[in-house]
């Protein structure tokens, strides 16, 4: 697994303004998608769950953190590292994105608090994702 102190080492090194995790959650062969909403920033689009890591919050934190809030799922394993891309946001922030495979304690349902749909994928082209996600997406079904 990819040291998540060494990600932060070098998150600071490169100038990164804004930490992200996210996660590819597989159940069963399955990996949940998230579509955010039609008012929101890049709304329509389909993501994994996830968010901004907080000031202090290392990232595993963060990412257990952000699951739980996003889809009600509790992780039970942190699986591979799926790799990280870098955004520039509106207002010129520099963000990077790490992103995990994982796995959920079984049976929970999925509650959306900031996504109006969800969506249980079985490869990598159920659904449009952009071409960062969309990688990582294929690269976790290779690592399954």
């Amino acid at each position: 697994m990819t040291d998540a102190a060494e990600l932060d080492r070098q998150d600071l090194a490169d100038g990164v303004d804004q930490q992200v995790v996210a996660a590819v959650v597989d159940v069963c062969g399955r990996v949940l998608l998230l579509r955010r909403p039609p008012d929101d920033a890049r709304g329509g689009e389909w993501e994994f769950p996830g968010g901004k890591v907080d000031p202090g919050e290392d990232l595993m934190t963060a990412l257990r953190r952000e699951v739980l809030e996003e889809t009600g799922q509790t992780i039970s394993a942190v699986g591979g590292y799926l790799g990280s891309f870098d955004y520039m946001t509106a207002a010129g922030r520099h963000n990077r994105q790490h992103t995990w495979s994982v796995t959920v304690v079984a049976d929970a349902p999925v509650v959306l608090t900031e996504h109006d749909a969800h969506s249980w994928v079985a490869d990598s082209t159920a659904r449009p994702l952009g071409p960062e996600l969309q990688v990582q997406l294929e690269q976790h079904y290779k690592q399954r």
